[in-house]
């Protein structure tokens, strides 16, 4: 697939993140605006009620402040994906919820893990991996941007702070990276100048013939003689030759 074709705006780009965002909040102003606490459909690890947050967990969050830290990244990583990545967005989402959720399950402390920071952490290994795998100019400018953005966020994958899911970080870490391996088709063919084609011979490119072998710029010049006889072609002189022809008019 053509990049021009891949990297194509569209309605999902705007409209999924705003979608996720907006239902993210409308759960938790429900919980405000009702007096429900949703935390018990989180993910609680090796019980088999547990399991009902592998879904409803990424949309659980414990306040304001836990919500608006994953707001913006989500909005953004998730636009991201549907930009770079459309093919398998949805695949990549959707996936990254249960499968994240479902290795929390496995390796979690015995406590309810809520909050859209699992799947966060899934965007983040995708596009990062991805994009150096891909070696796509494009992609790995993302991954950088990502890296750049949100690199710092490798340190919540240790038990470094209380009352974080760093289990949910470390296995939304795990999942995006082998999403990053497992997901190879309709990927953009990075591009490939002349130079890099395997016919290529370096003796016979026109450009680099202007070099000498100190990498000296030498102008190439027309030969002296092939000049001079083109300058007498030019100005070689134009004879005209007369026929004259005597006429027999018999009146004389």
């Amino acid at each position: 697939m053509k990049s021009q074709e891949e990297f194509k705006f569209s309605n999902q780009v705007i409209l999924v993140p705003v979608a996720f965002v907006l239902l993210i909040w409308l759960v938790f102003w429900f919980e405000i605006r009702f007096g429900f606490d949703f935390t018990n459909y989180g993910i609680f690890p090796q019980k088999l009620f547990g399991l009902r947050g592998v879904v409803f967990s990424a949309f659980i969050h414990s306040g304001i402040t836990h919500l608006y830290h994953n707001t913006i990244p989500l909005f953004v990583l998730t636009a991201a994906l549907f930009y770079f990545y459309r093919d398998m967005a949805w695949k990549i989402l959707i996936l990254g919820i249960l499968l994240s959720g479902l290795l929390t399950w496995s390796i979690g402390r015995p406590a309810y893990h809520i909050g859209a920071s699992g799947l966060i952490y899934v965007l983040v290994s995708f596009l990062f991996f991805k994009g150096i795998i891909a070696k796509h100019f494009r992609l790995i400018a993302l991954s950088l941007l990502v890296i750049f953005l949100y690199g710092s966020m490798i340190w919540y994958v240790l038990p470094i702070k209380d009352g974080v899911s760093w289990e949910g970080h470390l296995s939304g870490l795990i999942v995006g990276l082998v999403f990053a391996f497992i997901f190879k088709k309709h990927l953009p063919i990075p591009k490939k100048y002349y130079w890099e084609q395997p016919s290529y011979i370096e003796e016979d490119d026109p450009f680099l013939k202007h070099f000498d072998e100190h990498g000296n710029f030498v102008e190439s010049l027309p030969e002296i003689e092939d000049v001079k006889a083109d300058v007498e072609e030019e100005h070689q002189p134009i004879s005209i030759n007369y026929i004259f022809k005597k006429s027999d008019d018999s009146s004389n």
